[in-house]
């Protein structure tokens, strides 16, 4: 581990406890309470201070989009983002990925702006994210709590669901645009399903809440090569024709997407959740027609 000769030099004093430093021509931020009461640019803190927290910012692009933002963004804005950022790994009890530092406070002051003008705010993919990242979400939650009473600007739901994308990104070293990808697979199978079955699948139940986590698992799985086995595919086949029929065809537009072969192993599996739901809509329709003559029955008694 290399021990840093050199103090830090302060550039930037976002509050109290966060400030911007360089030190041996690394950009860092420190996390400690009080860190920054009276100092300024240009001032030194020592190499041996106590800090809670210390983070780099090595990689020369984010580097240098970094030092853009400080300069273009409002520094209680900046100030605001770090202040979230610190509590998301302190939450996660992990490191987050350096770009977050980027990423999520352009996002966040784009946003502001965004509805300081009266934009509407709409995410086609907040109950699949909020399904496939519940963690993610759930401290998503708490950054809009923070920035609205920063602020005084309430935060949509849907915005919620875009910072919960940014939030596993940072945690999973993902282009975010990868994660959006995901999201919006899940949000296409979901429709392609009701669509083709002519089933109405409820956003709040515990089988779409699975099926949302399986989807999940298998661009996991189909991602790193490692796909089920399934010794009942011929049977999957015989007995979920019309399933099996509609998941090749999903398994179709996965490959397109992520430009990769679906084995049939993951299209049987798909099958079977496939036929849950249209069971469920079979019990539906059989409980609505029960109640529906029982009802009439009682009309004449």
């Amino acid at each position: 581990m290399k021990i840093e000769t050199s103090d830090f030099n302060v550039i930037k004093v976002f509050n109290d406890n966060i400030v911007l430093v360089y030190q041996a021509n690394i950009q860092k931020i420190l996390y400690e309470k009080g860190i920054g009461i009276g100092k300024q640019s240009g001032d030194s803190i020592s190499k041996n201070a106590s800090i809670g927290k210390i983070v780099s910012i090595k990689n020369k692009i984010n580097y240098d989009n970094f030092h853009e933002l400080v300069n273009s963004v409002d520094e209680e804005v900046i100030s605001l983002c770090e202040e979230i950022i610190y509590m998301i790994s302190k939450e996660l009890n992990e490191e987050l990925h350096e770009k977050v530092h980027i990423s999520l406070t352009d996002h966040i002051a784009f946003t502001l702006k965004r509805i300081e003008n009266g934009d509407n705010i709409k995410n086609p993919f907040l109950v699949e994210v909020e399904t496939l990242f519940p963690r993610e979400f759930e401290l998503a939650k708490k950054a809009a709590t923070m920035i609205e009473d920063k602020t005084k600007i309430h935060f949509p739901d849907d915005e919620i669901g875009f910072i919960t994308l940014h939030i596993h990104s940072a945690r999973n070293d993902e282009v975010l645009s990868n994660t959006v990808k995901y999201a919006f697979i899940s949000n296409t199978v979901i429709k392609m399903i009701e669509d083709e079955s002519n089933v109405e699948i409820d956003r709040k139940s515990l089988d779409y809440a699975r099926f949302i986590t399986h989807i999940g698992f298998a661009i996991g799985r189909i991602l790193n090569n490692t796909p089920i086995k399934s010794k009942l595919v011929n049977p999957i086949k015989q007995q979920y024709d019309s399933s099996f029929k509609l998941a090749q065809k999903i398994s179709k537009f996965v490959e397109e997407e992520l430009e990769i072969k679906v084995v049939e192993d993951e299209t049987a599996h798909l099958a079977t959740h496939i036929q849950r739901f249209k069971r469920i809509k079979l019990k539906k329709q059989k409980k609505l027609t029960f109640l529906s003559k029982l009802t009439k029955k009682t009309k004449y008694i």
